[in-house]
């Protein structure tokens, strides 16, 4: 993804690719399967065939659309860790787990779709994520400002419930009010 024939694609490009992606995510986010490939492309200022020559299905896009969410979310934690301190940069990064899951849950029916068709969006997510948490839990561990003794799979997990019990459409104050619950719970002892 991002190149054609192994060659990178050039920044206007790269730029319409990642404005479908941010389009389609919300659309199939608000109008589930409703949402169709020539209203995604209007919606995200490009062409038609701009849309159908970096997605030639509707599911590439929405696995496309998926994967750069969460590409996004995992990248996330090196450039949370360059600009803030590890336990701030733990608690940014878990605000954008929740922004994520609240994507994720709105794509339902067309990831279902995807799923269906055979293709599986899923494919390395966890450890991707897995990853991304380990990074934050290290590097609050090395200063000392996040326990030691918290898998990247616990905080995953409650993350995961935090997003659940925040509901359909979220109550973002609850979550907020979670994440600082479960945060308190992470920072160390002095």
């Amino acid at each position: 993804m991002g190149r054609i024939e192994g060659r990178p694609l050039r920044a206007d490009a790269r730029r319409n690719r990642d404005k479908i992606l941010s389009t389609a995510v919300v659309m199939f986010a608000r109008d589930g399967l409703d949402a169709t490939l020539d209203r995604i492309a209007k919606e995200a200022g490009v062409g038609p065939a701009t849309l159908y020559r970096n997605f030639p299905t509707r599911e590439a896009l929405i696995e496309a659309a998926y994967r750069s969410e969460l590409r996004k979310l995992c990248e996330a934690s090196a450039e949370l860790l360059d600009t803030l301190p590890p336990a701030q940069a733990l608690r940014a990064w878990m605000g954008r787990f929740i922004d994520y899951a609240n994507a994720k849950i709105g794509m339902a029916d067309a990831l279902r779709a995807l799923i269906d068709s055979g293709v599986n969006p899923y494919d390395h997510t966890r450890e991707m994520m897995l990853t991304s948490v380990t990074s934050l839990l290290e590097a609050g561990g090395a200063d000392g400002s996040v326990r030691r003794d918290v898998s990247a799979s616990d905080v995953v997990a409650s993350l995961t419930g935090i997003a659940i019990a925040s509901g359909k459409p979220p109550q973002l104050d609850l979550a907020e009010r979670l994440l600082d619950l479960l945060m308190d719970g992470l920072v160390a002892s002095r």
